[in-house]
């Protein structure tokens, strides 16, 4: 089950930093998009594309880059980032409730074992720490500045100020750009025992990535998310502005009332009926916030009650049972079966009402989640809080492309496919990424060489190769000496790059202590002879950059060796098997007709000719020898 993390930040140490950061940049305002999809990009997009059979009309070029794991089944997305020269890649959670971005530093006393390796200062000759002075808080050595971040989840993280270049990949129109992140000392609660690497801040804040980013000028002061549907995934992540869909519903946002991102909720309807409460309800300390880093939604007592008997009765033919997780008194219903295309017409509508009465419309998996032990089962994915604050996490705007627009003050929604949404956005070509200071080639910037594990091939397919079969060694570090269950990481390697279960097959497997190294081959679908040079690239680009994402049980893994085998010329027999075959299975029932034809012939000669029996024959009589 998901963890229900309430990532809203209710302490920190404040710094300004007005002075500490990079110079602006000379390019230009562009937006930046990083799509979350999980399914392959496809480059061959027209000029201008559309929302859902609408013109999409961009008001400045974008780019995008992909965003990985799922809100249910992870509690977050995450998207890549690389820091240094060389570049150095971290797997972050996209947050807009925080305001710093940090990753685990290579001397970090109390950090987690996450998916990429620490990032490492004396490895990037493009680095420098942030020199102590007294805008902000100082280590011990009174050396380099700080910052600490604490959640109400009770995790929390601190470390170091250091600045570098952050790279957004290959695919990416915004050159890499120098910007202060942490480093982090220490991690504690659900930061540390997380898979993902650390935080992308896109909160208010000077520390902030869209802050950095709009001081420069790289970027306007915009930028938008859209998460996929329940069990579906996918979608995108847009910084800077793109032009809104006529009919998106927008409402105020005060940058004032707190760092958080919020909006003027005034009612909740359910089935077209509005819940009985005072409208002050939602305006509760910081108001309702959307915090994308929160998983489910969090109202206030009498709200949550309000709400959770408004939809018990809509579905009082559906049996009531508990949540799969004991510790959590989830409210659950059995029998709304298990397509979730069809949970609009079991479950009632939900309306967001805003001020001057916009209304924004909520369907089921916008508020329920998939019970992971009965089938057909959904739990409400809203809960009471602890306090006043209306906390609405990622759940709510699951197939909703959300636009803050903080230079206008205001916040979108528009429902729409975010898992397709890419596929409607329109790309310009990139400019070449920026070359790595490790070699003169015009490298990209998306594949980290340091941390490479040797034997991968230096490229991808060659352009004429037709690759017949790519094999690859994995290395597993769980925490325990049991065999992994190999049908199901199978299972889960398939998933992640995109094939049959039938064409991942296990080689064979060694271990030493609580280390499984694994080879895996992976083969053609039965109709084909070799890959496609599209997939066998998105399948080695995968694996190359450890893109690949296996259940926790499994612990972490670690890519060792990759071959790339090109298709085998079969011999003249293995080529015409099945005509050798036919003429094989011909030939034998020819033969079986033939031979059954002699032996009928045979026996029926035997019946046509007439013998004279003995016993017919004239009987001569016996004479004596006459003597010589």
């Amino acid at each position: 089950m998901a963890r229900r993390t309430l990532v809203l930040l209710i302490s920190s140490i404040a710094f300004n930093l007005c002075g500490a950061f990079a110079s602006g940049s000379d390019d230009h305002s562009r937006p930046m998009i990083l799509p979350l999809y999980l399914s392959s990009p496809n480059a061959n997009w027209h000029h201008r594309q559309t929302f859902d059979g609408r013109r999409l009309q961009r008001s400045e070029p974008n780019s995008h880059m992909r965003l990985y794991d799922d809100l249910l089944a992870n509690g977050y997305y995450t998207t890549r980032l690389w820091i240094g020269t060389p570049p150095q890649q971290f797997a972050l959670i996209v947050d807009t409730g925080s305001t710093v971005t940090y990753v685990p530093c290579f001397d970090c006393k109390q950090c987690g074992r996450h998916q990429d390796p620490r990032f490492q200062p004396d490895v990037s000759s493009t680095y420098q720490p942030v020199k102590c002075d007294i805008n902000c808080n100082c280590d011990k050595k009174e050396a380099q500045c700080t910052y600490e971040r604490r959640y109400a989840e009770m995790s929390s993280s601190s470390g170091v100020l250091g600045e570098d270049v952050l790279s957004f990949g290959n695919e990416s129109e915004l050159v890499p750009q120098r910007a202060v992140f942490g480093c982090e000392n220490i991690e504690t609660g659900d930061l540390y025992s997380q898979r993902a690497d650390g935080i992308m801040g896109l909160g208010r804040g000077r520390l902030s990535v869209m802050d950095q980013l709009v001081d420069k000028g790289v970027i306007s002061d915009s930028f938008s998310l859209c998460y996929g549907g329940m069990g579906v995934g996918g979608g995108a992540m847009v910084l800077g502005s793109i032009k809104s869909p006529p009919d998106m519903v927008f409402t105020h946002s005060d940058p004032f009332r707190s760092p958080y991102y919020n909006i003027e909720l005034k009612e909740i309807h359910v089935a077209g009926k509005p819940l009985k409460l005072n409208p002050k309800i939602f305006d509760g300390k910081h108001g309702t916030v959307l915090d994308s880093g929160t998983t489910y939604a969090y109202l206030p007592k009498d709200a949550f009650h309000a709400f959770k008997d408004a939809v018990t009765r809509k579905v009082n033919f559906l049996k009531q049972i508990h949540g799969p997780d004991p510790n959590y008194q989830d409210i659950c219903f059995s029998g709304a079966g298990r397509d979730v295309t069809q949970l609009s017409k079991v479950f009632p509508q939900v309306d967001m009402v805003f001020t001057k009465g916009q209304k924004f419309s909520l369907s089921p998996e916008n508020y329920l989640f998939p019970h992971t032990k009965v089938s057909g089962a959904y739990c409400l994915g809203i809960f009471e809080n602890g306090d006043s604050t209306t906390l609405l996490g990622g759940i709510v705007t699951r197939n909703t492309l959300v636009t803050y627009d903080r230079a206008n003050d205001k916040i979108g929604f528009w429902k729409t496919n975010c898992s397709e949404l890419w596929k409607r956005l329109n790309y310009s070509n990139a400019p070449p990424p920026a070359p790595s200071a490790f070699d003169g080639r015009n490298t990209s910037v998306e594949i980290s060489p340091s941390i490479a594990p040797s034997g991968l091939p230096d490229t991808v397919i060659p352009g004429v190769l037709q690759v017949g079969l790519i094999s690859f060694d994995m290395m597993l570090s769980i925490n325990n000496t049991i065999k992994p269950n190999f049908t199901e990481l199978a299972e889960s390697i398939a998933h992640e790059l995109e094939l049959n279960i039938s064409q991942v097959r296990l080689m064979n497997y060694t271990h030493t202590g609580n280390n499984f190294v694994i080879r895996w081959a992976i083969v053609p679908a039965e109709s084909a002879n070799c890959f496609s040079n599209t997939k066998a690239t998105g399948i080695i680009r995968r694996l190359k950059e450890h893109q690949m994402h296996i259940p926790q049980k499994f612990g972490s893994y670690q890519l060792v060796k990759l071959k790339v085998e090109p298709q085998m010329k079969r011999s003249w027999w293995k080529q015409h098997y099945w005509v050798v075959a036919v003429a094989v299975i011909v030939t034998s029932v020819l033969g079986l007709l033939a031979l059954g034809t002699w032996l009928v012939w045979k026996y029926r000669l035997q019946d046509i000719v007439s013998y004279e029996p003995v016993a017919a024959r004239a009987i001569v009589p016996e004479q004596e020898l006459q003597p010589l």
